[in-house]
């Protein structure tokens, strides 16, 4: 589906679509995937679009140079929360946008990781319904913890070591606390923070707040094309044969 001059959001386990809708009017696609972008700014001519969630592990990830592309053809390019919070801090130089406590973390070099937004997650078919919990919403618990002294600072940093230690597809809060309790983490210590992650709820999930924060900042910015960028990507070999590719 393409409509030339509207905004359109890649999105997937990050946020319900349902839920995005009423913030942002936009053409919602499934998450990005390597040639997507390419494509959808060959045929579209989309004035904006929005990475929040995207591929890459059973399919390439969505590519810098695309996102290149679609700057230099005067396409807004924001990204958020997951694929779209990752591409943003590498290329903010070149005029990607970036939004919410993701970005912010990889751009100042506090997450350096991809796996620290990677998910398991159902088909489209199930809402793209999560099934293991992203290392930076692990993070964000852990951390609420230790400022309400429910952890010591001792305790949080050895569960954020056992929980990055972990396989992406394996991260989840029960799986933390087996692993604190093999670790020899004391029983009380375990069932402070799991008070604080049950009082916290849905706030802990850093990468909806993020993926909400982006949809309420392009809903309050109008739909312009930006000024073509001063820079110039270069043409090489290997994009020539993307192109033929992706074709």
């Amino acid at each position: 589906m393409s409509r030339a001059g509207a905004t359109y959001v890649f999105l997937g386990p990050s946020l319900p679509v349902d839920e995005a809708r009423r913030v942002l009017d936009a053409i919602y696609l499934p998450p990005a995937a390597v040639g997507d972008l390419w494509r959808l700014v060959r045929d579209g001519r989309p004035v904006r679009v929005a990475i929040v969630d995207g591929y890459f592990e059973r399919m390439a990830a969505v590519w810098h140079k695309e996102i290149l592309a679609a700057l230099q053809a005067r396409v807004e390019v924001w990204g958020a929360a997951s694929m779209g919070a990752l591409r943003a801090a590498e290329l903010a130089p070149f005029g990607m946008i970036g939004v919410g406590r993701v970005y912010a973390g990889f751009r100042a070099g506090r997450l350096t990781d991809d796996d620290e937004v990677a998910v398991a997650h159902l088909p489209a078919a199930h809402g793209y319904q999560e099934v293991s919990t992203a290392m930076v919403e692990l993070r964000a618990g852990l951390g609420r913890a230790r400022r309400a002294g429910a952890l010591s600072p001792r305790d949080h940093d050895r569960l954020v070591a056992l929980a990055k230690a972990r396989f992406y597809r394996e991260r989840s809060w029960v799986q933390l606390d087996r692993d604190a309790a093999d670790a020899g983490v004391s029983r009380a210590a375990r069932t402070r923070l799991a008070r604080v992650v049950d009082a916290a709820g849905a706030r802990l999930d850093v990468k909806a707040a993020d993926a909400r924060a982006l949809l309420r900042r392009l809903a309050r910015s109008p739909e312009r094309r930006p000024p073509r960028p001063r820079w110039r990507m270069s043409r090489t070999w290997f994009w020539e044969r993307f192109e033929e590719i992706m074709a």
